[in-house]
C-alpha cells in the first residue's frame, strides 16, 4: 500500500480547514479508530515479514506528522477569527436581564419594627393563625356579648368546637399574649407579628386580611411610664426624632387603663392637612396596662405582677411611613409599586 498519496492528501486538506469543527472532522478521517492511518496499521500483518518493519516505520512517521499538523492548525484557528458555527457565541446580542427580587414592603416594615423591639430586649414569637375562642376572646377579658365575637366580625371555622370553644381565624395577634403567658412565667417581653383576619369589606383603608404586631411586658413594678418610654422609642425610630406623641384615654377589654397613641402628622408637622383630617395628629396604635382579669385567666398573681401591652396595624404604619393612600396596593402585586421599596 502506497503511503505517499495519503500524505499529500492530508497536507492539501488540512490547508483548507477554516474552523475547529472542520479540523475535528478531518482528524477523525485520518486519526480516528476507523481512519486512514488505522487502516494502514491494520494492513501490516498482511505484508511479507521483511516488509513489515520499513512499512510500519513509514506509518508511524505519517501518524506523528498528522498529529503535529493538527496541533499546529488548531493553534492557528484558535488564535484567529473563526467562521460562525452553531456553537459560536455572538457577544453583540443583547443579554437577557435577570431581575433580582427583594422583600415586600410589609415584610421590610415588620422586620424594622421587630428589630427595634429586639434591641430593647423583646423576644419575637410567632402564633397560630387558627385559634380558639378562649385565646382570641375569653382569655383576653372580652365578654360573650362583645360585638367582635359575632359572626359578622370574625371568621369562624365550621369544625367541631374544642374544649376552649369554637375554632376561628384569629382577629388579633393578642392571642399570642395568652399562649405565651400560659406557657411561661414572668418576666416576659414579647413581640408577636403576624396575619389576622376580619370580614371587612375591602376598600382603600380596610382588608379582610392584614398584619398586626402585638407587644407586651410582664414583670414586677412595670408602670405606665415604662409603656410611654417604650412607645416613644419606637415611634421616633420609625417616623423621626422630631415627631410629637400624645396618649388619649380609650377602652380595651384587655387593658386598664387604656390609651390610643397619636403622633404629630408627618406630612404637615402638626399644622393640619388632608392626611390628618386637619387635626394635626395621626393615630398609630392602641395600648394600656394589662387588665388584672387577663393575669387571672393565665394564672399570674395580679397582686405581684404588672405589665403593659400594645398593638398596631403594620399596613397603617407602612402607609403613614411611605405616604401610601390605598391599602390594596400592598396586595395587588403591581411591580411598578413594589419596585419602589
Amino acid at each position: 500500500m502506497d503511503i505517499e498519496p495519503i500524505r499529500q492528501t492530508l497536507d492539501s486538506e488540512i490547508q483548507s480547514v477554516k474552523t475547529l469543527q472542520e479540523l475535528e472532522d478531518l482528524r477523525v478521517k485520518y486519526l480516528g479508530r476507523k481512519g486512514a492511518i488505522a487502516q494502514l496499521t491494520g494492513s501490516i500483518p498482511a505484508l511479507a515479514p521483511q516488509d513489515r518493519g520499513p512499512f510500519g516505520r513509514q506509518v508511524n512517521d505519517l501518524k506523528n506528522r498528522a498529529l503535529s499538523l493538527f496541533e499546529e492548525k488548531q493553534k492557528q484557528i484558535s488564535a484567529g477569527p473563526q467562521e460562525e458555527s452553531r456553537w459560536s457565541l455572538d457577544i453583540s446580542l443583547p443579554g437577557i436581564a435577570q431581575e433580582l427580587g427583594h422583600k415586600h414592603p410589609l415584610t421590610q416594615v415588620i422586620e424594622e419594627i421587630c428589630g427595634m423591639f429586639k434591641r430593647m430586649g423583646f423576644s419575637i414569637v410567632d402564633g397560630n393563625e387558627v385559634e380558639t375562642e378562649y385565646s382570641n376572646f375569653t382569655g383576653l377579658n372580652i365578654p360573650l356579648e362583645h360585638p367582635s365575637r359575632e359572626a359578622f366580625d370574625t371568621f369562624y371555622i365550621s369544625l367541631p368546637p374544642t374544649k376552649e370553644g369554637k375554632l376561628l381565624l384569629r382577629s388579633q395577634t393578642s392571642t399570642v399574649q395568652i399562649r405565651a403567658m400560659k406557657s411561661q412565667k414572668p418576666p416576659l417581653a414579647v413581640v408577636a407579628p403576624g396575619r389576622v383576619y376580619r370580614p371587612d369589606a375591602v376598600d382603600a383603608s380596610h382588608s379582610f386580611m392584614f398584619h398586626q404586631i402585638e407587644g407586651f411586658i410582664v414583670d414586677e413594678n412595670i408602670t405606665f411610664s415604662d409603656l410611654k418610654g417604650t412607645l416613644e422609642f419606637f415611634a421616633k425610630g420609625i417616623f423621626g426624632q422630631d415627631i410629637k406623641m400624645r396618649f388619649r384615654p380609650h377602652f380595651f377589654p384587655f387593658t386598664e387603663p387604656s390609651a390610643e397613641v397619636d403622633i404629630s402628622c408627618i406630612i404637615c408637622r402638626g399644622k393640619g392637612c388632608s392626611v390628618c383630617g386637619r387635626k394635626g395628629w395621626l393615630e398609630i396604635l392602641g395600648s394600656g396596662m394589662i387588665h388584672p382579669n387577663v393575669f387571672k385567666n393565665v394564672g399570674y398573681d395580679a397582686g405581684k405582677y404588672t405589665g403593659f401591652a400594645f398593638g398596631m396595624g403594620v399596613e397603617r404604619i407602612a402607609m403613614l411611613k411611605y405616604g401610601i393612600n390605598d391599602i390594596r396596593l400592598f396586595f395587588e402585586n403591581d411591580l411598578r409599586f413594589l419596585k419602589q421599596f
